[in-house]
């Protein structure tokens, strides 16, 4: 396995360094390329324009098979244009072409405005949207610069299909449900590098907007190119970089209630074959209850170069340090608890991507990524307490809490336990070293394939005064074919080996399919696609998991005979969709079927519930206090409807809606509680019992999306609903009871967040802007007990010197 994968890197390197001087070996410096609609057919006859430093350099017509050349060009940035009776014109990203060298571009025009570009998470190499059955949602600059959020986990909240739990306010704990999968399903990546923790958990909540360009969210399984994580779906965030010839410096600052205020500091342009952008941003904000401010410093910075004529060299930095006062469920307990969370993140990717000719292309990417947090819970809060003589630990206020099932409880619930002296820590650490490489090549016109491996180091710890630093060497390779079939039908399918230090081998396949029953037409209903994916996906257990497994607690005992090493979380993800266009192109609509099922999950069980579960007594008698199996699944259905529309040239608007089906399958570790005040309800204390929902998943969610932009200015108004809730209070009483639980089924209120952004141009170099969240000022808890942000208001303005404007 090893092997394979270090012979694919060592390829891919080769080819990258070789490249360079391929391309100078070109008799002429140049550019070329062809001219393509959306679905890959020839077009001729289009107007192409050649730009340098904004200004027109040259001009063209495509030729029959759609080809276009440039020849005797000088060393610079170029940019490419085309326009063609029928289609929206289309740019292409800027081009470097170097002294004696050749450079390369498609364009692919479309019919309509609303814009499907390429995206990368689909399938390896990246391809346009309109030629693959994945279904894909991106969220570009435009939309970003739109909503004017400091947070990408707000502009995540308009995906379909996903939910956005934010447990408190700003700065507390944020998680992303995709497709009813859990929030460690969903592998994040920034600019191409895994950004999850070990074992796929990670915090959105930490996630500045700055330098954020563009944010791409896949919503099926894709453990082939990604390998372990990627259960339910993929999240690529891709930083900018510059392109401006003239040094471009902006400086931006806004404030508001709650003591909000952000400063932003951005620099970028390019020179010569050298684009440079680097941002600063610091927020801080009071939130709204004792004990819960939030602050937060963001470095994002991308450096490239353009070497020989072929290969581009891009290194990213992103910095984050935040610290947030943790108040913990203040409505649960009327007290708000003085703990303090603190994170040190630092992602770093350095990437070779190489254009060897119109056939052949290759990536090599190394990535690392280091986070640290810190809890600390420095002194106890609440009244002592010790009922049993055992220990004190320590109780909120008397409380009244109801669902929004009506259920209803009185009573006081333990707030701090003092199971250890105070002030109590905890800090965990983790690190991952990855190397990637890649090669795509188009065997014939119609018939594409492509290869790659991965290398992956791992280390971190939960505990380091109690657990030893756990290191994983992984790896991974992958080979996926696509094909076109008669201009109509996109076929993509592949399969992957996940090599994990804990589990050992696995394989996951995956296949895409779109077809177009009728297709793009400027007039009538406009084209008809149909849309199928399937495939298989993986997840690696986290470090406290492993250490607690059964199989490494029962070693160097009797038991470690019988017991049974722990596996990998699986999911079996199947989507079927229609899209369609009207209108010209200026209106699309999709439904999709998705049917996901989740299996060999990990849940911690008692000895008991490690009986119950299959494991022989005497090998469960070798964990005395429980253990971690592969026990646990559930099944998540529904449906998906969504549609965009350009409404002239100054109005765009999405919406979406979601309904899904969830239920759990098989869990030991769910065993029922009762509360005396309702006797013959069955409650999950912890987790959802079998035959119910998951928790924090709504069965109906939905998104709305309206932009204006008219001259110099531009509104927006975003909104983001969700139905009821499963859920749990997770309490106990003084006497370890369960008084203060409530029914689990509709235990969290429906809720609608809208906000609004609106922005004037006073000049070209001064912008005005205020942000509204919550316009309407309603409770949008994701979590019970947990407060959300009541209506906030930011102002402020922005003011840019330098650029090409």
């Amino acid at each position: 396995m090893h092997r394979v994968i270090r012979v694919l890197l060592a390829a891919v390197c080769a080819a990258s360094v070789v490249t360079g001087a391929v391309a100078w070996a070109q008799s002429q410096a140049g550019l070329s390329g062809t001219v393509v609609d959306s679905l890959g057919a020839r077009v001729s006859g289009a107007t192409v324009t050649l730009m340098r430093d904004g200004q027109k350099a040259a001009q063209t017509t495509s030729a029959s098979d759609g080809a276009f050349s440039f020849g005797s060009l000088a060393p610079g940035r170029y940019q490419v244009t085309a326009t063609a009776s029928g289609f929206n014109p289309r740019t292409s990203a800027p081009i470097y072409v170097g002294a004696g060298s050749r450079a390369t571009a498609e364009l692919a025009l479309e019919i309509g405005p609303l814009e499907q570009g390429v995206v990368v998470t689909a399938e390896a190499g990246g391809v346009l949207q309109t030629r693959t059955g994945a279904p894909v949602t991106v969220i570009d600059s435009s939309t970003l610069d739109a909503l004017n959020k400091t947070d990408v986990l707000e502009a995540l909240r308009l995906v379909p299909g996903s939910q956005i739990v934010q447990v408190g306010q700003r700065g507390g704990q944020t998680s992303m449900f995709l497709r009813g999968g859990n929030s460690n399903f969903t592998k994040i990546l920034i600019d191409g590098v895994p950004a999850n923790d070990i074992g796929g958990a990670f915090d959105f909540s930490q996630l500045d907007t700055a330098g954020v360009d563009r944010i791409e969210v896949m919503r099926q399984t894709n453990s082939v190119v990604y390998g372990s994580d990627a259960l339910t779906g993929v999240v690529n965030i891709t930083t900018r970089r510059g392109a401006s010839n003239v040094p471009e410096f902006e400086y931006a600052i806004d404030g508001g209630n709650l003591g909000t205020v952000r400063n932003s500091l951005s620099f970028g342009g390019a020179i010569k074959r050298f684009d440079y952008f680097s941002q600063y941003s610091y927020f801080t904000t009071d939130n709204h209850t004792p004990n819960s401010g939030y602050h937060r410093g963001t470095y994002a910075g991308r450096f490239g170069a353009a070497a020989g004529g072929g290969t581009n060299i891009s290194g990213t930095l992103r910095r984050v340090d935040g610290e947030f006062g943790s108040a913990n469920g203040v409505d649960l307990f009327r007290i708000a608890d003085d703990s303090t969370q603190t994170t040190d993140l630092t992602y770093v990717s350095l990437a070779a991507d190489s254009q060897h000719s119109n056939r052949w292309q290759s990536s090599i990417r190394f990535g690392s990524i280091e986070q640290r947090s810190r809890y600390v819970n420095p002194t106890p809060t609440g009244t002592a307490d010790d009922p049993f003589g055992f220990g004190v630990n320590y109780l909120g206020d008397t409380v009244t809490l109801t669902g929004a099932n009506g259920a209803s409880v009185t009573g006081r619930a333990i707030l701090d336990f003092g199971f250890s002296p105070f002030p109590q820590t905890s800090d965990s650490t983790a690190t991952r070293r990855t190397l990637t490489g890649q090669t795509t090549f188009q065997v014939t016109p119609i018939v594409g394939i492509s290869g790659g491996g991965r290398y992956e180091r791992e280390q971190g710890f939960d505990d380091p005064d109690e657990d030893p630093v756990v290191t994983r060497n992984n790896g991974g390779a992958f080979v996926e074919a696509r094909a076109t079939i008669g201009g109509r039908a996109y076929v993509s399918g592949g399969v992957g080996v996940e090599h994990n230090a804990v589990f050992g081998n696995e394989a996951t396949p995956r296949v895409s399919v779109a077809v177009y029953l009728r297709n793009p037409s400027p007039t009538g209903a406009g084209e008809t696609k149909v849309t199928m994916n399937a495939g298989r996906g993986i997840k690696a257990p986290n470090v406290f998991q492993e250490q607690n497994a059964l199989f490494a607690l029962v070693q160097g005992t009797t038991a470690a005979v019988t017991a049974t090493p722990i596996g990998p979380e699986r999911s079996r993800g199947f989507d079927l969709g229609l899209e369609q266009g009207l209108a010209g192109g200026r209106l699309r609509a999709r439904i999709n079927y998705f049917n996901n099922e989740f299996e060999d999950l990990l849940e911690y069980l008692s000895q008991t519930g490690l009986v119950r579960a299959g494991v022989p007594p005497d090998v469960a008698a070798g964990a005395p206090f429980g253990a971690y199996i592969n026990s646990q699944s559930y099944d998540a259905q529904g449906v998906e409807l969504s549609a965009d529309a350009a409404v002239g040239t100054m109005l765009r608007v999405g919406a979406s809606y979601t309904y899904l089906d969830a239920e759990v399958t098989e869990a030991f570790g769910a065993t029922a509680a009762f509360n005396p005040a309702f006797p013959n309800v069955p409650i999950g204390a912890f987790s959802p019992l079998v035959g119910a929902r998951p928790f924090r998943r709504p069965a109906n969610s939905g998104t709305l999306f309206v932009s204006y932009l008219k001259g110099p200015a531009q509104v927006a108004l975003s909104g983001s609903f969700a139905g009821k809730r499963d859920d749990s209070t997770f309490l106990s009483d003084r006497f370890f009871g369960n008084t203060m639980l409530l029914p689990n089924k509709d235990l969290d209120p429906a809720y609608q967040k809208i906000d609004l952004s609106v922005g004037y141009a006073v000049h070209p170099r001064l912008r005005v802007y205020t942000s509204i969240e919550n316009l309407f000022d309603k409770d949008y808890a994701a979590a019970f007990g947990f407060p959300s942000l009541p209506f906030t208001i930011r102002g402020g303005a922005a003011v840019t010197l330098g650029g090409d404007r």
